[in-house]
């Protein structure tokens, strides 16, 4: 009796290990990999420029600030809202829906044209954190 009153705890560690092993199994995968968010802050758009010239063309219609979760806001102040999995982003909602980004690194998107091949806009985390979204968006211009 008393070898069984030693080996009690060792019993229930043993009884609660099998049964945690026994509890529901991990959800599968979700398509294109795991469910994220884009780092917070304001993503200026351009075009790669050329050897000669600027070293990018603005694209100021692209522009956007992520904000708080899976949400963005345009300039204009429309907000929208985004997918992110695996290294994809598509803006479901608001003035840039149907948008296709892929994120090549922290803080730098490329848009994904039709064909699923990554086109020559880019857009670029230039301010991080929260704060308004600065229409401005000097990027790449000179300082006056």
């Amino acid at each position: 009796m008393m070898r069984a009153l030693r080996n009690a705890p060792f019993a229930a560690l043993l009884l609660a290990a099998s049964v945690a092993g026994t509890a529901s199994p991990a959800p599968p995968p979700v398509p294109g990999g795991p469910i994220g968010t884009m780092e917070l802050g304001q993503y200026n758009c351009e075009r790669d420029g050329t050897a000669g010239g600027p070293v990018g063309i603005r694209l100021p219609q692209y522009d956007f600030r992520a904000v708080t979760g899976s949400n963005y806001k345009t300039p204009d102040g429309v907000r929208g809202s985004y997918l992110m999995t695996g290294s994809q982003i598509l803006m479901t909602g608001g003035e840039l829906k149907g948008t296709l980004l892929h994120r090549t690194s922290k803080g730098f998107l490329r848009h994904v044209g039709p064909d699923g091949a990554d086109t020559d806009v880019r857009c670029v985390l230039t301010r991080s954190g929260r704060g308004p979204l600065d229409p401005a968006g000097n990027v790449n211009e000179p300082d006056s």
